[in-house]
This record gives structure tokens, sequence and C-alpha cells, in this order.
């Protein structure tokens, strides 16, 4: 049966603050504010000092190890005690609710008659999870009584109020979520969102299945180096007018999901939310790439697969009208926006390379400030802003909206998952989790209908509370450690909500009039083609 295809258009309603051209100048002048406020905090000290604090922690820890491998000597004590024996105490089960509630709303109120709507608006999601984020904060406020663990800019425990609300146990938390987790995240996101979107790709190519392929492999490459958001934002959009004139297009999109906005970016930190989230907790930038042979394997098959469907179901069953009127009318490819937009890209791999303050800059002994990184990204954004066309922007219907919605949502999800987070590093070793495999199917279930960045992070701390006999990275069995990494960014194409780019594309598929598969409709397709592309993954890799 054949796909309705409405005619291809990048318009799309937005609301004025949403539209580059007029967005532009406030935009600049709060990135501009922001520059301003980290070069007062530079003069006050401020970056400087965490960053010493930093190197001062990893000196102390550094010097306990080398007692503790002394014979005839005392081990250090844990780094999570104080000088008392004082340990950080998990709170209750029951505190993962607002966690719980906030990733289910994500999944159930976009599918929900009747909320779907409210939901669109960002200011309700921000609204959904600001209240949830309260209630975490407020039971660390009055009701957490015990220790806690704050890692910004360095560890240190953080004692209970003796009297009254506990303010310190609550700024500490809040200091984990915002301090160590959400700003350098979302800083990346935004980086890569607002620089990819003042390149465009335009052109109407034959749409036969090698173009189309061709297309995927180009974005599942690509996906590593400027992130699947990046990718995906930079080829949905040449791909959708390549194909404009054939009917059967969503299992394209589809495909286009599985490869660009998630199977692709497994090989460097920028390229998926979890694996950046990895760096932060300490990950080398460059050992993802370890990860190379089930990303050539698990995109290698995806590829051969998409082809052969193309090839022998699909194409065949165009109207030759349609085939004819689709070679008839092509153009040739053009890039536009390379210049500035390329340089500056190379500039925030760069960054997020090099700028880490618990590492040296390669080839000196000095240690990045904190969030230095983040104020080199938000400088490479202003150039992108102010050295690209603006027109090009306008072409690719660029608008903050998207950006403004991680913003608003992960918000809150890195507030409600610190409860969730201090249980797994407690209790993580009573999960029944131990190899590789079963790290993989745990994190890709629930990256599968969960957001795949919280959850890659959840696991990560639940791996690393194990024992390991062999090589570690960051605390953690490199082999585990694998098993997250792979179930959490593969995985997160198994339904629409398991990562960011999914919908994304999902709805400019459908704005310029190709009919995508339901929330049902693609786990046919996820169940029935990824699921045992996974399954060899598991055996072959882990």
């Amino acid at each position: 049966m054949h796909e309705p295809h409405r005619p291809a258009s990048d318009a799309h309603p937005t609301s004025p603050a949403d539209q580059p051209g007029r967005a532009r100048s406030p935009v600049v002048w709060l990135l501009l504010g922001l520059l301003a406020l980290y070069g007062l905090a530079c003069v006050v000290g401020w970056p400087q000092g965490g960053r010493d604090r930093i190197v001062a922690a990893q000196r102390a820890e550094a010097a306990h190890e080398q007692v503790a491998h002394q014979p005839n000597e005392a081990s250090a004590p844990p780094a999570a005690a104080d000088d008392h024996g004082v340990h950080p105490s998990a709170p209750p089960p029951a505190t993962t609710l607002p966690f719980v509630l906030l990733l289910a709303a994500i999944a159930i109120f976009p599918l929900t008659p009747g909320i779907s709507h409210w939901w669109e608006h960002n200011h309700n999601k921000l609204l959904v999870a600001g209240l949830l984020a309260a209630i975490t904060l407020g039971y660390y406020t009055f009701l957490h009584h015990q220790p806690v663990d704050l890692h910004f800019p360095a560890h240190a425990l953080i004692n209970p109020a003796a009297t009254g609300p506990s303010w310190p146990t609550a700024g500490a938390v809040l200091t984990n979520a915002l301090c160590a987790e959400y700003i350098p995240f979302i800083a990346l996101l935004f980086a890569l969102y607002v620089v990819t979107g003042g390149v465009r790709i335009e052109g109407d190519l034959v749409a036969s299945p090698t173009t189309n392929a061709t297309f995927l492999a180009l974005g599942a490459a690509m996906a590593s180096f400027i992130g699947t958001t990046g990718a995906a934002m930079l080829l949905v959009r040449p791909l959708l007018e390549t194909n404009k004139e054939r009917k059967l297009v969503a299992h394209t999109l589809v495909f286009f999901i599985f490869m660009v906005c998630n199977c692709g970016g497994l090989l460097l930190p920028i390229g998926d939310p979890p694996l950046f989230l990895g760096y932060l907790e300490g990950v080398d930038f460059l050992w993802t790439l370890n990860l190379w042979k089930p990303w050539l394997f698990t995109n290698a098959v995806l590829l051969a697969v998409y082809w052969v469907w193309d090839t022998v179901f699909a194409h065949p069953r165009e109207a030759p009208r349609d085939l004819a009127r689709d070679e008839r009318q092509t153009t040739p490819l053009m890039i536009r926006g390379l210049w500035p937009n390329a340089p500056i890209m190379a500039a925030v791999i760069a960054a997020v390379a090099l700028l880490d303050p618990a590492k040296t800059f390669p080839g000196t002994d000095w240690h990045p400030w904190v969030f230095l990184r983040e104020a080199v990204l938000v400088g490479l954004v202003l150039l992108s802003l102010l050295g690209g066309d603006g027109t090009i922007r306008t072409a690719n219907g660029f608008t903050y909206g998207a950006i403004l919605e991680v913003a608003a949502l992960f918000l809150g999800i890195f507030i409600c998952m610190q409860p969730a987070l201090a249980i797994l590093h407690e209790r993580g070793a009573s999960l029944g989790l131990d190899s590789p495999r079963s790290f993989f199917w745990a994190s890709g279930a629930l990256s599968s209908v969960l957001d795949n960045a919280p959850t890659y992070l959840v696991f990560f701390n639940a791996a690393q509370a194990l024992p390991s006999a062999g090589a570690t990275m960051a605390g953690v069995d490199v082999g585990r450690l694998a098993g997250v990494s792979l179930g959490a960014v593969f995985l997160g194409a198994m339904t629409y909500i398991g990562n960011g780019p999914n919908f994304m594309v999902k709805a400019i598929a459908e704005q310029s009039g190709v009919r995508m598969p339901s929330f049902f409709g693609y786990l046919l397709y996820s169940f029935g083609i990824l699921l045992p592309v996974f399954v060899l993954v598991s055996i072959l890799f882990l």
C-alpha cells in the first residue's frame, strides 16, 4: 500500500521569538552577557579556585593510593568518607518517584489526546520538570538527615544541618546536578545544534536505493564527529528533498533514525549525549574509539538491509511516472555555510577534548579553569551567529525551540535523578548485573523507553560500584563500560523517545508530507530489524 506523501516543504509555523532573524539579537546579547559573567568570575578567581580544588583532590587521592599499596601500611580511608569515618547514605527508593514520573511524562504526554497539545509548549515542559525537581530538592531539604556527596568542583562530604531545614544538603545535590552535569551537557548540545544549523546542504538527486544508502552511510560516519543531532539536522532536509517525488519514503526515514540519530554516534563523546556524560564522569575522550568494531558491524548490517529493502521491495513499487519525474527533476547538491561553521565545529571538538579541568592541557602541566570549556563553546556559538549567513538558518527552518525543549526537560531530569544515582552508587553491586552483556541489555532496555542519557548515567554508576578484576576506565570495568555504552547508544533507536533527535526527525519528515509510522508502528520496524542485529552485537562483541 502506498504511503500518502504531500509536497515537501521546510515551512512550518514558529513563534516570533523562535525565528532566527528576530531572535538573533537577544540570543547574541544573552551569550555576550554569559561571557561577561564568566570574565567577572575569573577576575574574582572562582574558576581558578575550582580548578585548584580539583588538582588538590587528585593529588590527595594519588597519595592515598600510594600509601595503600605500600607493604605493612594501613589502607587509606575510602574517598567517600570524612576523617571520622562517616559515609554518605542513599535516600529511600521512594525518592526516585519524581524521576520516574518525569520520564513517564516525556514518554506518555506527547501521545495522549487532550494533553499532547498542552505538552507541545516548552514552558509547560519546564513547569512539570521544575515542579518534580522541587519535590526532589524538598526531600533533601526537609527529610534527608544523612551526609551527601558533593562532586563539584571536587569531592567533599556535606553533613546535614543539626536542626531545621538542611540547606547545605539540598545545595550540594543542586550543585551536583547543575554544575557537574547539566551545564556542561547543555552547553555542548547547544553548540552542536547552533553551529550545524548554520550549514545547509541543498539539492535534489535521483532517489535511487544507492543514493539513499549513501545519505545514510554519510550520516552514520558524521554522527560521531558532529553529534547525532548535528548530523541529523544537516542531512534530513536534503534527504527529504531528494525523495520528494517518491511515495514510499517512511522506511528511509526510519533507517535514518536508526543510523544517523543513534547507531552512528558511538565513536566520540560528542557523538551522543550518553557518551558525553561518561566523558564528564572521567572516561577518556578517545576511549570510545575502541568500540569501532561493533559500530562498523551494526551500521554496515543496517545499511545492507536498507539497500536490499529499497532495491527489492520499495523502489520497484513506485509508480513509473513518479520515477520518471524523479529522474527528470534533479539539481546538484550544494553546501552553503561551511565558512565559518566548519572551522568552528573543529574548534568545538578541540575544546571538548582539551579543556577538561580534571586533565592537564596536552604538553603542559596546566589544568584548564572550571567552566573554561563551556565559556569557549559559548564564544564559538557567538562566532557562528555573528559570522554566518542568517538566510541559511532561515532556509533550514532553524529555530531555538528544539534545544529549549531539551534544556527545559533535562533541567528537571538531572535534578530528579540524583536520588537514583545515590542509590545505585551504594547498592549497585546488589542489582545482579555483572557481565558486560547484562549491562548492555539492562541499559539498552531502559534506553528504549526512557531518554538514553540519564539511563546511561544510572548504569554507569551501577557498574562503578562493582569490583573489577581487570582493566578499568573511570573506575568501571572496561567490558561493563562497553556494555553500558553500546546499550545506551544503540537501543536508544528502539523507539521515538529513546533519543532526542528521533522525534525531531519524525516531526520534520511529517512537516514535509511523509506519513511516518505511529509509535507502535515504529516498534514493528525496530523489533523486526534492530533487535536481531543487537542480539548479534551482544554475542559477537560482549
